[in-house]
């Protein structure tokens, strides 16, 4: 390794967020401040919200539901697919 450039590492650097928690971890800042943490994060506090707009949640869970009810075997998928190509040269 090339010497004299590299950042100078400290084990113990501050974390601080504006919660008030305190980190403590290894890092090539001292200290740093950040907005937000896994303390007061909503997504780890369980406080999370879900905007749902146009009902894209309730869409997305019917589907992969309806995923799961469908699953069907090798065997199966093929008669479909055989029975929709004899519907479709019917049809013509």
């Amino acid at each position: 390794m090339k010497q004299d450039i590299h950042p100078q590492y400290h084990t113990k650097a501050e974390i601080r967020c504006s919660c008030g928690k305190v980190f403590t971890v290894g890092s090539t800042e001292e200290k740093m401040e950040v907005e937000i943490c896994s303390n007061c994060h909503p997504f780890f506090t369980g406080k999370e919200k879900l905007l749902d707009i146009a009902g894209r949640v309730e869409k997305f869970k019917a589907r992969v539901a309806a995923k799961k009810t469908e699953v069907k075997s090798k065997k199966e998928k093929k008669a479909v697919k055989k029975e929709k190509k004899i519907a479709d040269k019917k049809e013509a």
